[in-house]
């Protein structure tokens, strides 16, 4: 297809590492940032290039490249992309190893006010990204807002919530990247006729074609593009007592207090804005500790963390000009302003407002010191509320000379709240992990350690329904730690049923949070009983499973790839995100239908077998069966080959190590070569693994139906004591007796079981272990 009949070749030469493209309109620049990533700038004429991307970290490489032309075709080839320009018609497209991805369609244009790139797509493409939605996986035929908005009791369905990321992904495995934060529109062929369409405001024109050859490959080119998630602190794996809110420092004691008399692992409790003011409205930019309500801030947070339990406070970029900061912030001109260079104040829900300038120095400076001077009192983690941010009147100015409109910034203000918090603790507290919590953000976020959540869903089963989807398209977009309040957030709904499907659902995501209007309790030490014991199960069950979440989560910061996947990165269906992948090796299909009696499983054809995690029942791959379900918990399967350490369960993770760690082996004679992994460190340094204190146990698993070998090496960071660690083995699916059992050539000791068919034995104690067990059957 032709692009534009208006735009015509003129020339072509290659600049350094890049290809330049002169045309009669303008200017195209093409560079290789890898063999996998290309970016592609037009520069209009009378325009010059915007250098500055908001996104991208990544530096181009110098990438082996050929430019070649035959019969009125060039070709810009790298190891892995091709990009195609045909002189005439003047078209670009893109391939990857010979295959091709996708062209542009008008490329570049101009039309009623706003600018355009277009691309076509091949009819059966399914499409997914464009940032937090619930539309279904396959987003094609949507019309998607570019604009970070809150939306307020959503269910199964919205079209526009608090990340907007400018980004399509495609089934035939590419991704396009619009650099470019300024508000527009995304469009994914919405008119059916083959368009995908890049609308914006203003600002760059420029954008990265991303390939790979498995779904894990375009997945780690994209993040290594926009940055990787550093390893967030092992605390933030555990359960945390949330509610809107807490209103006293007696308050929060007791709770946490009922939390440890009734046995419910917790590590952090989290404070919404009563910390700072007795009511909602009026109080909001206080940020400092309402003295009457928390009379002894700082020993309330030592005597928490003295029970191993840290304290979380929010705060929010709006200053209430009825809040004791109000003129402290005018003063130090932390505000952004209007066109006369005064603070520009707006009603909203909370009050008459300014907001923080994160655009002008001033401003950074400030909100800053508000957060160093918490740390230093004893706060451990920050929730990040209404940075979409939730109203962001378009007149109001940016930065130290006004020069940036609100349009332009609103969807990276999120991002760059983030990024204050995350250089922050570079500069003052570089050695800790910072944890982030955040509404709103951007391309690359997740290099900043934002933990995103999915705003204020609705309690009703509409809105369980719709979070598998959220988070498993924002995994694929590099934030892998997108996650809900669990049980869900608005109207006060009593359904204990949906609450503890909910909170089951919890254990196989990213971070565990209920969290709720007060009215209908979030923590499950004030439900009923028997929902409380659900509950607790659930929770006891997450903190069994830290050796395998912590692992999955290091897997995440050295790859990008997300902890949730969807089951079509195995080959599955590219619409199904009511069945997914919990790190590599579990299969989660959550309970969203009230009285539900079964549940269709797709069980993806990437393994020959799965079993039920909770009975080891074997069902096959690469079928789709429906399931009995109970109350207990949700249908949960392991593949088979997999290796799942679990941990002695704690009240709280600073209590946690792994010197006992029970290893699970799913054993199938079709399972052939596994591997897995336990990773260790102290949980709260930054940058753990890069200083060489760390730990690695590598598992190495060989099935055959004669027998298996499990292989365990040690791999010891340079600065870290290896652990003396206990192996209690339990190897699943063993049907009879095995004929001889092996640890390092030597016959040992193990327990058959006939009636749950494991075998069962002890490694002895060793640090830095290398063993092998050899299993005849």
């Amino acid at each position: 297809m032709a692009q534009n009949a208006d735009r015509h070749f003129l020339s072509a030469a290659k600049s350094g590492n890049a290809l330049e493209i002169g045309t009669n309109d303008g200017k195209y620049i093409i560079k290789p940032y890898s063999a996998a990533v290309v970016e592609t700038t037009f520069i209009p004429k009378g325009e010059v290039v915007d250098a500055v991307s908001h996104a991208v970290v990544l530096p181009p490489a110098v990438v082996a490249s050929t430019l070649r032309e035959e019969g009125g075709v060039l070709e810009f080839a790298t190891p892995g992309i091709t990009v195609r320009v045909e002189k005439q018609p003047f078209r670009i497209s893109y391939l990857y190893k010979g295959q091709p991805l996708v062209a542009e369609r008008r490329g570049y244009r101009r039309e009623g006010g706003m600018e355009a790139i277009e691309f076509s797509l091949d009819g059966d493409e399914a499409l997914y990204g464009a940032g937090a939605r619930a539309t279904g996986m396959n987003r094609r035929g949507n019309r998607f807002q570019l604009y970070n908005r809150a939306h307020y009791g959503y269910e199964a369905r919205s079209q526009l919530l608090n990340f907007t990321i400018p980004m399509a992904l495609s089934s035939k495995k590419y991704a396009i990247h619009f650099d470019n934060p300024q508000i527009g529109y995304l469009d994914f062929d919405s008119r059916k006729d083959g368009t995908l369409s890049y609308e914006t405001i203003g600002g760059r024109k420029t954008y990265q074609v991303i390939a790979g050859e498995q779904w894990e490959d375009v997945v780690a080119n994209y993040t290594s593009l926009t940055g990787r998630q550093p390893l967030p602190p092992r605390w933030a794996f555990g359960n945390f007592a949330s509610r809107f809110g807490y209103h006293t420092e007696a308050e929060t004691r007791a709770v946490v207090d009922k939390f440890i008399a009734d046995k419910i692992p917790v590590d952090a409790v989290v404070l919404d804005l009563y910390w700072f003011g007795k009511t909602v409205k009026g109080t909001m930019g206080n940020l400092a500790w309402d003295k009457e309500s928390f009379p002894s801030p700082k020993g309330m947070m030592a005597d928490l963390a003295a029970k191993g339990v840290k304290t979380v406070v929010i705060t929010e970029p709006f200053v209430l000009t009825t809040s004791s900061r109000w003129q402290e912030a005018v003063e130090k001109k932390a505000l952004a302003t209007d066109a006369a260079g005064a603070p520009f104040k707006y009603d909203f829900y909370f009050g008459n407002t300014g907001l923080v300038d994160l655009y002008r120095q001033e401003g950074r400076d400030w909100f800053w010191n508000i957060y160093k001077e918490l740390k230093e009192g004893g706060v451990a983690g920050w929730w990040g509320d209404l940075g979409e941010p939730e109203v962001h009147p378009s007149a109001l100015r940016h930065g130290s000379n006004g020069q940036l409109g609100a349009d332009q910034v609103h969807n990276i203000y999120g991002h760059d709240w983030a990024r204050l918090i995350a250089e922050g603790y570079k500069k003052d507290f570089p050695n800790e992990r910072p944890f982030i919590l955040m509404r709103a953000g951007y391309s690359g976020s997740q290099r900043f350690g934002m933990i995103p959540w999915s705003g204020d869903v609705q309690r009703s089963w509409g809105g369980l329904q719709s979070q598998m989807e959220i988070a498993l398209q924002m995994g694929m977009q590099g934030l892998a730690y997108m996650h809900s309040d669990l049980g869900g957030f608005a109207s006060p709904m009593l359904d204990d049923e949906l609450y503890v499907r909910w909170m089951q659902y919890g254990v196989f995501q990213p971070v565990f949070r209920p969290h709720a209007q007060e009215e209908v309790p979030a923590e499950p030490v004030f439900r009923a009983e028997r929902t409380k014991a659900l509950a607790r199960d659930a929770i006891r069950l997450r903190y069994a499973m830290l050796p395998y979440n912590y692992s999955a989560a290091f897997d995440n910061s050295r790859t990008g790839l997300p902890l949730m996947r969807p089951i079509m990165f195995e080959g599955g269906d590219n619409g199904v995100a009511s069945t997914y992948l919990w790190g590599r090796d579990f299969l989660v299909a959550p309970v969203t239908e009230p009285g539900a009696q079964r549940k269709e499983v797709n069980f993806p054809a990437s393994a020959k077998v799965w079993f039920d995690f909770y009975g080891d029942a074997a069902h096959k791959g690469g079928i789709n069966e429906v399931v009995p379900v109970v109350a207990d918990h949700i249908p949960v399967f392991v593949r088979a080959g997999a290796f799942v350490p679990l941990a002695k369960v704690v009240q709280t993770t600073r209590d946690y190590n792994t010197k006992q760690i029970e290893l699970n082996y799913y054993y199938h004679a079709t399972a052939g070569a596994t591997s897995g992994k336990l990773y260790d460190d102290d949980g709260a340094t930054a940058n753990a693994y890069e200083q060489g204190k760390y730990e690695i146990a590598h598992f190495a698993g060989a099935a055959s139906a004669s027998g298996f070998d499990i292989g365990i090496e040690t791999e010891v960071g340079k600065a870290w004591q290896p652990v003396s660690r206990v192996y209690a083995l339990k190897v699943h699916n063993i049907v009879s007796r095995p004929r001889s059992v092996k640890l390092d050539g030597k016959a040992v000791e193990a327990r058959w079981d006939a009636r749950s068919h494991t075998l069962q034995l002890a490694l002895p104690a060793g640090s830095a272990m290398k063993a092998k067990l050899s299993v005849v059957l």
